[in-house]
């Protein structure tokens, strides 16, 4: 992987959100597909109504005749684009429920998918119900493809802003996705996937008729959205095939949880929730897990020793080691072939 190019790749693209961000009047996030957008389109600025102006439109030129020749594979695309994200998000902070899942994350939900599916042709799609920009989804897809996987991934969004950077993204990296704008606890246009994952959202769902729908729903309150994501992404998932959720730490311990406790006793096997290192977020009562779901089938049981772990710290890569060693002791001690 080329640190230098990335780094190049950065800074022009940066260099053309900017001028398109000044000359559209427009937010960063909005600049930032417009340039996306763009190098889509061969690297060709688009003009709506004699905007931008000419003298922009020569200094984008200039700056897409230069990222033309800056070479990047899949993943050092996405690398650049969740760095210009992040840079975005410094000047325009986003709601925490938008902000990217990041890289460390990220890999950790690899490692689990590749422990979790060793068969490669085991693992063809790969859905996430609450896709947002889409940084989880693509680190998963492109870091397995490095591995040898061939997936189809599958998002979902509510947001229109957040879906239009992951569709602009899907095309830039380019990674195999279908992408949906729809509220993810209706009806999906989806066949069974053979896993989900998702950096869920945390707070109240308000639609209280159809969140009725749900065995996870609270009484006589709004429900909790990522309870009802949870049991909706979990709904998609083939026979034996996994969900991994990154859910709040303390989500068996709230006043809605007895609802979410029956139905993983009645659904769906519960086999590890893996704590993440508490250097990631600002307090104890941010901090996040990430849920191991199994569904049922003939080649799934619930596991003898439910796995209860914790990541030390993801800056050391010696306890990084450690986990990924003690997930594969627990692994070949419980979890079926």
């Amino acid at each position: 992987m080329s640190a230098e190019n990335i780094e190049e790749s950065f800074q022009l693209q940066l260099e053309a959100i900017q001028l398109l961000q000044n000359a559209l009047d427009t937010s960063y996030l909005d600049a930032y597909i417009e340039n996306i957008e763009n190098m889509n389109d061969n690297y060709q600025v688009r003009i709506v109504n004699d905007v931008p102006k000419q003298s922009t439109v020569e200094e984008v030129q200039r700056i897409y005749q230069k990222l033309q020749g800056v070479s990047l594979e899949k993943e050092e695309r996405r690398k650049v684009s969740q760095l210009l994200l992040l840079k975005g998000m410094q000047t325009e902070p986003l709601q925490p429920n938008h902000q990217l899942t990041p890289d460390s994350i990220g890999f950790l939900f690899v490692f689990l998918l590749e422990q979790l599916y060793p068969q490669k042709d085991s693992l063809k799609t790969v859905a996430d119900l609450a896709c947002g920009m889409g940084n989880l989804l693509f680190t998963v897809l492109t870091n397995l493809e490095n591995e040898g996987y061939s997936l189809q991934g599958y998002g979902v969004d509510n947001d229109e802003t957040m879906l239009a950077v992951s569709a602009s993204n899907s095309q830039w990296i380019p990674a195999d996705v279908k992408l949906f704008h729809q509220d993810a606890t209706t009806d999906l246009l989806m066949d069974p996937i053979d896993a989900v994952l998702s950096d869920l959202p945390v707070g109240y769902y308000p639609m209280d008729e159809n969140a009725q729908n749900f065995e996870t729903a609270a009484k006589g309150t709004h429900s909790f959205a990522h309870h009802l994501l949870i049991e909706q992404s979990m709904k998609y998932v083939k026979e034996n095939g996994f969900g991994l959720f990154l859910v709040p730490t303390n989500f068996l311990e709230t006043e809605q949880s007895e609802e979410l406790k029956q139905w993983l006793v009645d659904k769906v096997y519960l086999q590890g929730i893996i704590q993440l290192p508490d250097e990631l977020f600002k307090n104890k009562a941010a901090s996040k897990s990430i849920l191991i779901l199994q569904q049922k089938g003939d080649k799934a049981q619930q596991v003898p020793e439910v796995l209860l772990a914790k990541v030390a710290s993801l800056k050391e890569p010696e306890k990084v080691t450690a986990f990924f060693n003690e997930f594969k002791e627990w692994q070949s001690a419980n979890l079926a072939e």
